[in-house]
């Protein structure tokens, strides 16, 4: 009887082991799909006033938690690019070429894109 009861507890002991590993295997995909939805990236170009496209402006992006700023010189056909954002935090964005800046565009934590593309027009 007493070498049932060892036999009994030990079959009941790998039977939460096993149920243990099965949650955790089926857990550990579904985190990893949570944590690659926590950043957003935003691109664009920067044009001049006869929407031309303006190479070595500098874009800048501020981060509304910590007032952060982040800059990216345009390249040559205009083009910027911010990733790794995080999509909890509303970001402020504009470029400024030779002391004229765009309108300032607002890059929102309830827009739930992943890629957005803004285009920035300095004025002339």
């Amino acid at each position: 009887m007493k070498q049932y009861l060892q036999t009994s507890a030990r079959s009941a002991y790998v039977r939460a082991v096993m149920m243990a590993l099965l949650v955790v295997c089926l857990l550990v995909p579904v985190a990893g799909i949570a944590q690659s939805g926590t950043t957003r990236s935003v691109e664009g170009k920067v044009f001049g006033p006869q929407d031309h496209p303006v190479n070595s402006a500098v874009v800048y992006l501020q981060d509304s938690k910590t007032n952060n700023i982040k800059s990216f010189i345009s390249t040559q056909d205009g083009s910027y690019r911010f990733g790794q954002l995080s999509t909890d935090v509303d970001y402020q964005l504009w470029a400024e070429y030779k002391g004229k800046k765009s309108d300032k565009r607002t890059l929102s934590s309830f827009n739930s894109k992943k890629q957005l593309v803004i285009d920035l027009h300095i004025k002339g």
